[in-house]
């Protein structure tokens, strides 16, 4: 499965998370052989969780799914850029390949405001790819965001 299709997967879960008037984040995690092995969206309104971002969700999904908590080999594949907190599950998750969509200029911790994943001192070394079908992954989080203001 090519970065575009897993995206457009991930973008499909981020759906979910409208249910519950969460951000749409969707995050999808393939294994060795590219086949998705776990998905996750926010469940932070859900669950009444504030670590329930998408890739942690997914993340736990995909350690249950292969019966470790190494996921060296796996991709995750998610809408948005991480924050710090999902920026050190990655890390600490060993996760091999990191895609994301739309960058975020006031969060981010793969490049736009910390680089955590890429820091020289970390102890996990892993291929970023960022900006993957960016237009749609931020169209989708930006409608989300006017639709919260009008209800204000």
């Amino acid at each position: 499965m090519k970065d575009i299709e897993a995206m457009r997967a991930a973008l499909a879960v981020a759906q979910e998370a409208l249910r519950t008037d969460d951000v749409p984040v969707g995050a999808v995690i393939l294994n060795q052989n590219n086949v998705i092995i776990s998905q996750g969206c926010n469940k932070r309104e859900d669950l009444d969780d504030p670590t329930a971002h998408a890739e942690i969700v997914a993340i736990r999904a995909a350690a249950q799914s292969l019966g470790t908590w190494r996921l060296d080999g796996c991709t995750l594949v998610v809408t948005l850029e991480p924050c710090a907190m999902c920026a050190g599950a990655i890390a600490q998750s060993r996760i091999s390949t990191l895609v994301f969509g739309a960058w975020d200029e006031k969060g981010g911790a793969v490049g736009s405001v910390w680089d955590v994943i890429r820091d020289p001192r970390a102890l996990n070394k892993l291929e970023v790819r960022g900006g993957v079908l960016e237009e749609e992954c931020s169209a989708m989080l930006k409608e989300f965001i006017q639709g919260v203001r009008k209800k204000d």
